[in-house]
């Protein structure tokens, strides 16, 4: 019975291990996610992504921060900021701003929303930028060009999503143009796109999460 007793605690220690070495290998997947997400990774953690990735109807967040919808994340961001909430709302005045306010992404085909009706063109895989920011941390973009579709459609957009390797991204940052190198000394302005399926609610959510 002893016996018995003994080597049921064992088995429950041995079938206990794999979940626990699973806990660890996720809390260090997280922190190592975490820290990507802040721009510190290595160049071999960088890959290639397609633009699937970014595949999906997208809704522009600039409507929502100038109806005030967004108000509730400009002041979780002063609770631990270095910015008043108002100095925020500025901030990304200036960063969210832009007429395209959707962009829908099938295949190779996206079509950009704005001000003057749609325009569609095809892109495909243009590389990626690695850039260096003012205090240390990095960030990587993904470069699209055009293949053809709307002459008035860019001839290049870089997505800028706080992943470095494929992955389905949940938001992004989109910048767009046609000349390539200008692109990537834009960094004022970052027009910032979230799931059109979410309302503005949900927006706020997954705003206040990071």
């Amino acid at each position: 019975m002893k016996f018995n007793l003994l080597g049921a605690v064992l088995a429950g220690l041995l079938a206990a291990a794999p979940a626990m070495a699973e806990t660890k290998h996720d809390h260090a997947h997280d922190a190592d996610a975490e820290q990507i997400y802040k721009g510190y990774f290595e160049d071999s953690q960088i890959a290639d992504r397609p633009l699937s990735d970014w595949e999906g109807d997208w809704q522009s967040v600039y409507p929502l921060l100038t109806s005030g919808a967004l108000d509730e994340v400009m002041e979780h961001k002063a609770q631990t900021g270095d910015k008043t909430a108002e100095d925020y709302r500025a901030y990304y005045e200036i960063g969210y701003a832009t007429d395209v306010d959707r962009i829908v992404i099938e295949g190779d085909t996206v079509t950009f929303h704005g001000a003057n009706g749609p325009l569609q063109a095809r892109y495909s895989y243009d590389g990626y930028e690695i850039l260096t920011y003012e205090k240390g941390n990095r960030g990587v973009r993904f470069v699209f060009a055009k293949t053809e579709g709307d002459a008035a459609a860019p001839g290049f957009f870089q997505f800028s999503d706080h992943k470095i390797a494929p992955g389905q991204a949940d938001h992004y940052h989109l910048y767009w143009g046609d000349d390539r190198a200008a692109l990537l000394e834009e960094l004022t302005n970052w027009p910032t796109y979230y799931p059109a399926s979410l309302t503005p609610g949900e927006v706020v959510h997954e705003m206040t999460a990071h």
